[in-house]
């Protein structure tokens, strides 16, 4: 999963690319401190990777990663080239989701690039110039097409279809909204890799006393909150500062610290479960002697697909698979004790793979 971070300058984002992935991003209080993309990776926290590799006490314990992609702070008029322009949108074009950072905390000691605090002005502020910025590649395809469609037919049905996009980026409505006739519609969105395509989750950044009511009393959040409700979008609360005092704990620390904040999980594992509930995604295991492992996939994905995240050629050759739930496995104490509990059940092509198989893939090549 790649995930790409977005916002105005001063809101928070590098703070909380830092806390994110201890990558050590730059972050201070002034505009466009972040220059160049800083690129950072995260493991996804999984309890049960922990329980089956000291069950298997296997070698190797790998969990599943999230890639952040931090770009500098967008605003107003960047299509147009103001402070560092839109250069760097095309590093987030290919992320599968857009984290966009917005500041719902007062200080006179942090500036505000639009001079005072308004989430929802700077929400609109960052839409309108990802929209800007799909609509001059809409621009550039059209014309494309256009010059294609004279000597080939079968683009023309494309043509109409981008202009139907334009009017509807012109108008200020986002590209994931659009309703398609038929599947080439759709294809053909997910294929542009639009920035206003992209389904957003909205960390809103608060200050420390705002932590224990999860923002409830924080007017700034609710705000958002609700305007996340109308358009579909997931919204987490958190204070980036915090969260880059947690990355520095360890695990017993970091519980601690959490419980004295009056928090159940900290904010990376938040922005994961928004990502996999809005994505769509879950996770599924391998575990053995060599390696303990978490694969992450899209829920409805069948048993060969999912085989074939580990290896083109476990999907190519899948033959079976062997499959029990982790609980059952970790009651059980052994795969053989499951087995002989009728716990393992045999798969085919068509099993559907839920979170938290544990599968044992059989292949031929």
């Amino acid at each position: 999963m790649k995930l790409g971070i977005v916002g105005l300058p001063n809101v928070g984002k590098s703070t909380l690319f830092n806390s994110l992935t201890k990558a050590g991003a730059e972050s201070a209080n002034y505009p466009f401190c972040t220059i160049d993309p800083n690129v950072g990776i995260a493991a996804v926290p999984d309890d049960r990777l922990k329980l089956l590799g000291d069950l298997y006490r296997s070698r190797k314990v790998t969990p599943a990663v999230i890639e952040f992609v931090d770009i500098a702070g967008l605003v107003k008029g960047a299509s147009q080239g103001e402070g560092l322009g839109n250069q760097f949108l095309s590093h987030i074009r290919e992320v599968d989701a857009l984290v966009h950072v917005v500041r719902c905390f007062e200080d006179s000691n942090v500036v505000h690039v639009d001079g005072s605090v308004s989430p929802l002005r700077d929400v609109e502020t960052i839409q309108l110039e990802l929209i800007f910025a799909d609509l001059e590649m809409v621009e550039r395809r059209i014309a494309k097409t256009a010059k294609g469609a004279k000597a080939d037919k079968s683009l023309f049905k494309e043509y109409e279809f981008l202009e139907r996009l334009k009017a509807r980026l012109e108008s200020g409505k986002m590209a994931r909204d659009m309703e398609t006739a038929e599947e080439d519609e759709t294809a053909y969105l997910r294929s542009y890799q639009l920035l206003t395509y992209k389904p957003v989750i909205y960390a809103a950044n608060v200050a420390e006393a705002d932590l224990a009511d999860k923002g409830e009393g924080n007017s700034h959040v609710r705000a958002v909150k609700e305007f996340a409700a109308k358009e579909g979008s997931e919204v987490f609360v958190v204070c980036a500062q915090i969260e880059q005092e947690i990355a520095e704990l360890d695990e017993e620390e970091k519980a601690m610290f959490l419980e004295d904040l009056g928090l159940e999980a900290s904010g990376l594992e938040q922005l994961i479960q928004a990502s996999y509930r809005l994505l769509g995604l879950l996770s599924f295991l391998t575990a053995g002697e060599d390696e303990t492992r978490a694969w992450t996939i899209h829920a409805g994905t069948k048993a060969p697909q999912a085989a074939g995240k580990i290896h083109t050629d476990l999907e190519r050759g899948f033959i079976r698979a062997e499959v029990v739930n982790e609980k059952d496995l970790l009651e059980q104490g052994s795969l053989a004790a499951a087995r002989e509990k009728g716990l393992v059940r045999i798969e085919g092509k068509e099993y559907v793979v839920a979170d938290g198989d544990v599968i044992l893939f059989r292949f031929h090549v």
